[in-house]
């Protein structure tokens, strides 16, 4: 009997897509006996504050967006784990001046802070093989000539931190791309926060869009909640942040920004950051009304917000808890924002999907209309979920 169940579990498992759970459940009533196997990928582990039932992965179908990827950095690389397991769009080339298409698969096999990726990852005649499909890799520096239309990659993922204009990050246009997102904040691109604001894209008229900042997309569902619900006068926000790959391990030059150059595992280092500025331009109604700064801190994943408002209508805090609970429970928000009153840190929230879990036992209030809030959020793979999330629902709507 043992030996029958172990090898229906083999064979459940062999036959298994990535980013879907595995269970398997055995009862005999004869002998007493329950067995139960489960295995669950990324999206559909249990999280800290998860007060809904875990979206599973979409279904491939024939109308997929295809996705290209300019830059294939930490980003690049889990925006393409987050197509994988999520589903609603599939990535069909690459593109990296500074990678061999070996060295691609390395990397995006192994990573130390996500872990290793859960399926296969092959090379094969200058492409990646991700869980048998193909992945056409380029090496070019000049994103006009990357052959995107070639591969029918309408959307392409500018990542590479370079190209954050509408003017630089339209050069994808002339390769056959038809829309652009950018996994930063923009000057001059319209910007979108999912749960936020995402209606308002334009298909017709917008074909360089931004998805702001991992930073903004924590903030922004945060604050949208609040103001729709008690109002905000003004605001301050910090981000306690982890460190990211722009500083540096030992002290080194930085141009202007001098504490930005000192040993990120070394020191808190105070920093700047437009992100509470940014909800101003998805949240109209709080434009001029907030502003942050942050703090760079020894920790390789996951950051946490600090914002702390004055308020338009009197709340009790029990009262901001409930609201901020129901608003992880509807059917608009659930997907970004989380809820939590367990005694949780940092890495509690590593892979977490969403965009901003609300920390109801972080908090506090001085008065009814001076609150502290605190919201956790993966900077690295939680944004890079919502980039996914933003080119599905452009797709949907073109």
């Amino acid at each position: 009997m043992i030996m029958v169940i172990y090898r229906l579990l083999r064979m459940r498992r062999a036959n298994c897509i990535v980013g879907c759970a595995l269970d398997l459940v055995l009862t005999l009533p004869d002998q007493g006996l329950v067995i139960t196997h489960s295995r669950m990928s990324q999206e559909n582990r249990k999280r800290p504050g998860d007060s809904h039932p875990d979206q599973k992965p979409s279904k491939k179908s024939v109308n997929m967006a295809k996705v290209g990827i300019n830059g294939f950095g930490r980003i690049g690389r889990l925006v393409l784990r987050a197509a994988v397991m999520k589903g609603g769009c599939t990535v069909v080339a690459v593109n990296d001046p500074f990678l061999d298409v070996e060295y691609m698969a390395y990397l995006f096999k192994y990573d130390s802070t996500h872990g290793r990726f859960d399926g296969t990852v092959e090379t094969k005649e200058g492409q990646l093989i991700i869980n048998g499909n193909s992945v056409a890799v380029y090496a070019l520096r000049n994103p006009t000539e990357i052959p995107w239309g070639k591969h029918g990659a309408d959307y392409v993922v500018e990542s590479t931190g370079i190209f954050t204009t509408t003017e630089k990050a339209s050069a994808h246009l002339k390769g056959g791309a038809k829309k652009v997102i950018i996994s930063a904040p923009s000057a001059d691109a319209p910007m979108f926060v999912m749960g936020v604001n995402q209606k308002t894209y334009d298909p017709a008229s917008m074909h360089v869009v931004s998805n702001a900042s991992c930073t903004t997309n924590c903030l922004a569902p945060l604050a949208k909640v609040i103001n729709d619900n008690f109002g905000i006068v003004e605001g301050l926000m910090t981000t306690i942040h982890a460190y990211t790959a722009t500083q540096k391990t030992v002290d080194g030059p930085s141009g202007k920004k001098w504490r930005d150059g000192r040993g990120a595992c070394q020191n808190i280092i105070p920093a700047t950051t437009g992100a509470a500025k940014a909800v101003g331009k998805v949240i109209p109604a709080l434009n001029g009304k907030l502003t942050g700064m942050a703090f760079r801190v020894p920790t390789p994943d996951v950051s946490v917000v600090d914002l702390t408002v004055r308020l338009e209508k009197p709340a009790s805090y029990d009262e901001i808890k409930a609201t901020m609970k129901a608003a992880s429970e509807s059917p608009d928000l659930k997907n970004y924002i989380g809820y939590t009153e367990d005694q949780v840190v940092s890495m509690d929230f590593r892979s977490d999907t969403r965009s901003s879990i609300f920390d109801a036992g972080a908090g506090l209030a001085l008065s009814p209309n001076f609150v502290k809030l605190v919201a956790w959020y993966d900077n690295e793979f939680g944004y890079s979920c919502r980039v996914v999330d933003l080119i599905t629902y452009m797709a949907s709507v073109a």
